[in-house]
This record gives structure tokens, C-alpha cells and sequence, in this order.
């Protein structure tokens, strides 16, 4: 397997004719997948990251009810395990500071989509800039989870086609055509999004993303993309 592998296209590509970057987070900008690290706390990871891998390889077609499945396993799970996850496990990937840094300084807007929660997108998107962000809300009732999801006013679960949505929601609000669009991620659940922009790419990815972005990053860190982008 090649460390980074581009297809369709002749590298370099310019970095001036993007407008908008949208990124997936678990495992993609951060080194862990939220949700399992929550279960860990509860004693059932392994039962929820099982849904989790088999969800993220495709093999689980719908997203929202694998989701839903984990998340009942969640039930009265206290918020503090929460709080040391985002202490103790979560840690940006290699390079995820760095790339969103270049691309904010050639003018990209950011996007955070997520099938995660909103518990640690809010603080992966301020750390890194991020314009606009969609996940999941958790619901807590006396200081736990009850193992549902808050609706909010544009739905309840951010799956591949709510990235999708939102990718080209926020690409018509700043005037940017879908072509003008990144969309990075490591999950089946990714791939709507990777499929309507311009240029898609993989991070250390399932075989069937990698199969389907325009770029694979197999080795090393999230700014490697600039290689391909001048």
C-alpha cells in the first residue's frame, strides 16, 4: 500500500481554487472514535466498538441505527466519563492543526461534520478554527447519558447524507460551487460528502474510502495533503 496515493487527477492541484474544507472528526482529525472511549468507561467497549468498525467499514448500512444501538449501550453512563475522555484519551492526529492553519491562511472556510457529539466538537472545532460545525447533542438527565440523542432544528442524527447536506448547505452560502469543496474523512459514513466535492480524501482509511478518494493518506500525518495543493 502507497504512503499517499492521488487518482483522477495530476498533482499539484491549486490550493486558490478551494473554498471550503469539511471534515469528518473521529479518527480523522482526532486519534480516537468518541463513542468507543465512552463505552470504555462503562465497561462495554468492545461490544460498541464492534458496531462502531463494522459501521465505519460499511458493513453496517445504516448509520443511525448502528448509532442508536451503541448509544442504548450507553444508558446512564455519568458525564464525568465524558470529561476524561476529552482529559485524558482525546488528542488531535498529526498534522490536523497544521493543515487546517494553511488552510484558514489561504482563505478556506472550515467545516466540522461529525456523527459524534457535541460534547468534543465543540472543543476540537475551537482549537482548530472551525466556521461551522454539525454533530450530535447527547441527552443528560442527572448527570447522565440516557442513551438518546436531543433533537435539534435540523434533525436528530448527523449521518453520511446530513455531511453531505451541510457540505453544500455551507458551500451555497459563501457562493462556492461543489467543486470548490475538500471533504476529508476515514468512514463509509463519509463518503456522501467525499462524493459531492471536488476533491476527496482519505486518512488512514477503510479500504472501500481509500478505494474512492481522489487522495489516500496511508502514512503519516493530515499535512501531507499539501502536497498535493500548491
Amino acid at each position: 500500500m502507497q504512503d499517499l496515493v492521488t487518482q483522477g487527477f495530476t498533482p499539484p492541484l491549486r490550493l486558490a481554487d478551494f473554498r471550503l474544507a469539511a471534515f469528518d472528526m473521529d479518527s480523522t482529525l482526532i486519534n480516537i472514535e468518541c463513542i468507543d472511549e465512552i463505552a470504555a468507561a462503562a465497561g462495554k467497549k468492545e461490544e460498541v466498538a464492534a458496531i462502531t468498525e463494522a459501521a465505519m467499514r460499511g458493513e453496517i448500512t445504516d448509520f443511525k441505527d448502528s448509532l442508536r444501538r451503541r448509544l442504548a449501550l450507553l444508558h446512564g453512563v455519568p458525564v464525568s466519563a465524558l470529561e476524561q475522555v476529552l482529559a485524558e484519551r482525546l488528542q488531535f492526529n498529526p498534522g490536523a492543526r497544521e493543515l487546517c492553519a494553511a488552510l484558514k491562511a489561504a482563505g478556506l472556510k472550515l467545516l466540522l461534520v461529525s456523527g459524534g457529539f457535541t460534547f468534543f466538537t465543540r472543543y476540537v472545532a475551537a482549537e482548530l478554527g472551525m466556521d461551522s460545525v454539525r454533530s450530535n447533542e447527547l441527552e443528560i438527565q442527572d448527570g447522565a447519558l440516557t442513551g438518546a440523542l436531543v433533537m435539534q432544528p435540523w434533525g436528530e442524527i448527523c449521518d453520511g447524507e446530513e455531511k453531505r447536506r451541510m457540505l453544500l448547505q455551507c458551500a451555497a452560502e459563501i457562493g462556492a460551487l461543489p467543486a470548490q469543496c475538500i471533504a476529508v474523512g476515514d468512514g463509509a459514513n463519509d463518503l456522501p460528502m467525499m462524493g459531492a466535492a471536488g476533491l476527496s480524501v482519505a486518512f488512514h482509511a477503510k479500504p472501500k474510502v481509500r478505494e474512492q478518494a481522489m487522495v489516500a493518506i496511508n502514512e503519516g500525518g493530515l499535512d501531507r495533503l499539501l502536497e498535493v495543493l500548491r
